[in-house]
């Protein structure tokens, strides 16, 4: 048994070396989606409360979504750019505000331990107009004699929220949860523009990493590996949200 093995072993180590790594270290390299929860969740959650607040036929509530909608429709590389410049620590806006009250400034973007965050809370402030907007297009498709109906039986506002608008809200729900997750594992411009990755791999979000194997190393075999990795890491996650949200779409309808 043992000089079968010590025949086959060569092979075997030479077949890991070469297809099975680049398959683990994708695998290692996806804990980094925690950018795309971040995203996800954030983003989905203040769309859902700007909703609420402006879900009226107004001119004023018109505006201010489509105030808030605008910075959706901007180009990565523009809203890149600004922040850049926005968050500089020397030259930049916010440490000039910072200074104002007495406060040092940050390096939001070289420091290892809030440089995800702030990536993070860019594509909140520029992604935030589209759940919201699919929110109040959710929220105004909902029969007002529900509300009307609820009121009638005594319930309150936070009780019409939770028996009423949220169950009505579970299709609009999941189809933001899927569209945003498979949006937040395609942030390649602002990592390449902002931090390139860095520092000392912080932000290296899976799509970037992908970049970086294939066109600054040429390392294409380890680079095909991930993208098969990120593939079947997004329909993963989009069928375990189906299955999530799948009983109470039927209870909804």
């Amino acid at each position: 048994m043992w000089v079968g093995w010590g025949l086959v072993g060569p092979s075997l180590l030479l077949f890991a070396l070469v297809y099975l790594y680049p398959i683990v270290y994708s695998l290692w390299v996806s804990v980094y989606v925690g950018y795309s929860v971040g995203v996800v969740v954030l983003s989905q959650a203040l769309g859902l409360v700007l909703a609420l607040a402006l879900n009226d036929r107004t001119r004023l509530s018109a505006l201010f979504q489509a105030s808030i909608f605008s910075s959706y429709v901007v180009s990565w590389v523009a809203v890149s750019l600004l922040w850049v410049w926005l968050l500089d620590p020397q030259y930049g806006l916010v440490a000039y505000l910072l200074g104002l009250v007495r406060l040092p400034a940050v390096n939001w973007l070289g420091d290892h331990r809030i440089a995800l965050v702030t990536l993070v809370l860019v594509t909140v402030w520029k992604t935030v107009g589209y759940p919201l907007v699919i929110y109040v297009a959710g929220l105004q498709a909902i029969p007002g004699d529900l509300y009307e109906a609820a009121a009638l039986d005594g319930a309150g506002g936070w009780q019409r929220f939770r028996h009423v608008t949220w169950p009505l809200l579970t299709p609009t729900t999941l189809f933001l949860l899927i569209t945003l997750t498979i949006a937040s594992f395609q942030g390649f411009d602002i990592v390449r523009i902002m931090t390139q990755g860095g520092p000392v791999n912080a932000t290296m979000i899976y799509v970037y990493y992908i970049y970086e194997q294939a066109f600054q190393y040429f390392k294409l075999g380890k680079a095909s590996a991930a993208v098969v990795v990120f593939f079947a890491l997004i329909v993963t996650l989009t069928v375990a949200q189906w299955l999530l949200f799948r009983r109470r779409l039927e209870y909804t309808t």
